[in-house]
Protein backbone atom coordinates (compact mmCIF):
# COMPACT_ATOMS: atom_id res chain seq x y z
CA UNK A 1 0.00 0.00 0.00
CA UNK A 2 1.20 3.41 -0.60
CA UNK A 3 -0.08 7.07 0.39
CA UNK A 4 -1.58 8.58 -2.91
CA UNK A 5 -1.13 12.38 -2.35
CA UNK A 6 0.35 15.04 -0.52
CA UNK A 7 3.06 15.42 2.25
CA UNK A 8 3.89 11.40 2.06
CA UNK A 9 3.10 11.20 -1.12
CA UNK A 10 4.89 7.22 -2.35
CA UNK A 11 5.05 6.62 1.22
CA UNK A 12 4.37 3.08 1.27
CA UNK A 13 2.66 1.16 4.27
CA UNK A 14 3.73 -2.00 4.87
CA UNK A 15 2.88 -4.09 7.94
CA UNK A 16 5.98 -6.63 8.76
CA UNK A 17 3.28 -9.24 9.65
CA UNK A 18 0.02 -10.74 8.71
CA UNK A 19 -3.01 -7.89 10.24
CA UNK A 20 -6.49 -9.30 10.49
CA UNK A 21 -7.69 -6.68 7.78
CA UNK A 22 -8.87 -6.33 4.72
CA UNK A 23 -6.95 -2.91 3.57
CA UNK A 24 -8.80 -0.37 1.21
CA UNK A 25 -7.40 -0.95 -2.17
CA UNK A 26 -5.12 1.77 -3.15
CA UNK A 27 -7.33 2.69 -6.31
CA UNK A 28 -10.44 2.73 -3.93
CA UNK A 29 -9.05 4.72 -1.87
CA UNK A 30 -7.45 7.14 -4.87
CA UNK A 31 -11.17 7.54 -6.04
CA UNK A 32 -12.83 8.30 -2.66
CA UNK A 33 -10.17 10.87 -1.99
CA UNK A 34 -10.58 12.36 -5.75
CA UNK A 35 -14.21 12.75 -4.79
CA UNK A 36 -13.48 14.20 -1.17
CA UNK A 37 -11.19 16.79 -3.28
CA UNK A 38 -14.17 18.79 -4.78
CA UNK A 39 -15.75 19.30 -1.17
CA UNK A 40 -13.40 19.49 1.51
CA UNK A 41 -10.59 21.94 2.46
CA UNK A 42 -8.54 19.33 4.40
CA UNK A 43 -6.48 21.41 6.11
CA UNK A 44 -9.46 22.47 7.94
CA UNK A 45 -10.54 19.41 8.83
CA UNK A 46 -10.84 17.56 11.79
CA UNK A 47 -11.43 13.11 10.53
CA UNK A 48 -12.69 10.57 12.48
CA UNK A 49 -11.68 6.81 11.11
CA UNK A 50 -13.40 4.31 12.43
CA UNK A 51 -11.88 0.92 11.76
CA UNK A 52 -8.75 2.05 11.01
CA UNK A 53 -7.04 -1.20 10.80
CA UNK A 54 -3.82 -0.48 8.91
CA UNK A 55 -4.32 3.42 9.19
CA UNK A 56 -3.87 3.63 5.16
CA UNK A 57 -7.20 5.90 4.97
CA UNK A 58 -5.95 7.78 8.09
CA UNK A 59 -2.51 8.79 6.62
CA UNK A 60 -3.91 9.51 3.38
CA UNK A 61 -6.09 12.19 5.45
CA UNK A 62 -3.12 13.70 7.18
CA UNK A 63 -0.43 13.71 4.36
CA UNK A 64 -3.72 15.45 2.59
CA UNK A 65 -3.07 17.98 5.63
CA UNK A 66 -6.00 17.30 7.71
CA UNK A 67 -6.32 19.40 11.05
CA UNK A 68 -6.13 16.56 13.24
CA UNK A 69 -6.87 12.64 12.41
CA UNK A 70 -8.32 10.13 15.17
CA UNK A 71 -7.70 6.52 14.53
CA UNK A 72 -10.00 3.94 16.03
CA UNK A 73 -9.13 0.62 15.97
CA UNK A 74 -9.39 -2.64 18.42
CA UNK A 75 -6.80 -5.14 17.53
CA UNK A 76 -4.04 -4.53 19.54
CA UNK A 77 -1.35 -5.35 16.81
CA UNK A 78 -3.04 -2.93 14.33
CA UNK A 79 -3.09 0.30 16.79
CA UNK A 80 0.62 -0.36 17.60
CA UNK A 81 0.89 -0.63 13.49
CA UNK A 82 -0.51 2.65 12.91
CA UNK A 83 1.53 4.10 15.90
CA UNK A 84 4.95 2.86 14.70
CA UNK A 85 4.17 4.07 11.11
CA UNK A 86 2.85 7.29 12.28
CA UNK A 87 6.40 7.67 14.80
CA UNK A 88 8.47 6.57 11.22
CA UNK A 89 6.39 9.10 9.55
CA UNK A 90 7.37 12.26 12.44
CA UNK A 91 3.31 12.75 12.26
CA UNK A 92 2.09 14.68 15.21
CA UNK A 93 -1.26 15.48 14.62
CA UNK A 94 -2.88 11.56 14.95
CA UNK A 95 -4.79 10.15 17.45
CA UNK A 96 -4.42 6.45 17.88
CA UNK A 97 -7.54 5.00 19.99
CA UNK A 98 -7.55 1.41 21.10
CA UNK A 99 -10.99 0.46 21.30
CA UNK A 100 -14.55 -1.38 20.06
CA UNK A 101 -16.08 1.46 17.60
CA UNK A 102 -19.59 0.32 18.78
CA UNK A 103 -18.97 0.97 22.20
CA UNK A 104 -16.72 4.17 21.23
CA UNK A 105 -19.66 5.61 19.28
CA UNK A 106 -22.41 5.69 22.34
CA UNK A 107 -19.42 7.49 24.43
CA UNK A 108 -18.37 9.72 21.86
CA UNK A 109 -19.16 13.57 22.16
CA UNK A 110 -16.88 15.40 19.75
CA UNK A 111 -18.03 16.82 16.26
CA UNK A 112 -15.51 15.74 13.19
CA UNK A 113 -15.80 17.13 9.67
CA UNK A 114 -15.44 13.59 7.99
CA UNK A 115 -15.83 10.59 9.68
CA UNK A 116 -15.00 7.27 7.55
CA UNK A 117 -15.74 3.99 8.34
CA UNK A 118 -14.46 0.26 7.02
CA UNK A 119 -15.73 -2.02 9.17
CA UNK A 120 -15.68 -5.83 8.96
CA UNK A 121 -17.92 -6.77 5.78
CA UNK A 122 -19.73 -9.61 7.77
CA UNK A 123 -20.48 -7.19 10.79
CA UNK A 124 -24.27 -7.63 11.53
CA UNK A 125 -23.81 -4.07 13.00
CA UNK A 126 -22.51 -2.26 9.75
CA UNK A 127 -26.16 -1.25 8.80
CA UNK A 128 -26.23 0.42 12.28
CA UNK A 129 -23.36 2.94 11.61
CA UNK A 130 -25.11 5.60 9.82
CA UNK A 131 -28.18 5.62 12.19
CA UNK A 132 -25.38 5.71 15.47
CA UNK A 133 -23.10 8.50 13.89
CA UNK A 134 -26.10 10.89 13.32
CA UNK A 135 -27.71 10.00 16.86
CA UNK A 136 -25.17 10.76 18.33
CA UNK A 137 -24.33 13.88 15.95
CA UNK A 138 -20.72 13.47 15.49
CA UNK A 139 -20.75 15.92 12.14
CA UNK A 140 -19.92 19.25 12.05
CA UNK A 141 -22.55 21.20 10.01
CA UNK A 142 -21.07 20.68 6.45
CA UNK A 143 -20.26 17.03 7.79
CA UNK A 144 -19.38 13.92 5.83
CA UNK A 145 -20.18 10.32 6.80
CA UNK A 146 -18.34 8.16 4.38
CA UNK A 147 -19.10 4.12 5.07
CA UNK A 148 -17.46 1.06 3.04
CA UNK A 149 -19.68 -1.82 2.60
CA UNK A 150 -19.81 -4.74 0.60
CA UNK A 151 -22.58 -4.27 -2.26
CA UNK A 152 -25.50 -6.16 -0.48
CA UNK A 153 -25.75 -3.28 1.92
CA UNK A 154 -27.51 -0.26 0.07
CA UNK A 155 -28.60 2.96 2.08
CA UNK A 156 -30.49 4.98 -0.48
CA UNK A 157 -33.60 5.71 1.55
CA UNK A 158 -31.33 6.68 4.53
CA UNK A 159 -32.40 10.22 5.36
CA UNK A 160 -28.56 11.55 5.31
CA UNK A 161 -27.98 9.91 2.18
CA UNK A 162 -26.18 11.78 -0.33
CA UNK A 163 -24.31 9.63 -2.91
CA UNK A 164 -22.86 6.30 -3.63
CA UNK A 165 -20.04 4.76 -5.42
CA UNK A 166 -18.41 1.60 -6.16
CA UNK A 167 -14.98 0.56 -7.64
CA UNK A 168 -14.68 -2.94 -7.83
CA UNK A 169 -15.85 -4.90 -4.71
CA UNK A 170 -15.88 -1.85 -2.72
CA UNK A 171 -18.75 0.65 -2.06
CA UNK A 172 -18.74 3.80 -0.94
CA UNK A 173 -21.83 5.30 0.40
CA UNK A 174 -21.39 9.30 1.78
CA UNK A 175 -23.93 10.52 3.85
CA UNK A 176 -24.08 14.62 4.63
CA UNK A 177 -25.51 16.06 8.12
CA UNK A 178 -26.89 18.86 5.76
CA UNK A 179 -27.94 17.82 2.32
CA UNK A 180 -27.40 20.24 -0.71
CA UNK A 181 -28.96 19.96 -3.94
CA UNK A 182 -26.25 19.81 -7.24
Amino acid sequence: MRIISGTLKGRRIEPKEELPVRPTTDMARESLFNILNNYVDYEESTVMDLFSGTGAVAFEFVSRGAKNVTAVEINNRCVDFIRKTAEKFGIDNMRVVRADVFDMLKRAYRKFDIVFADPPYSSPDLPKLPDLVFEKDLLTGDGIFILEHPAEHSFDGHPHFWQHRHYGKVNFTFFAKKLEQE
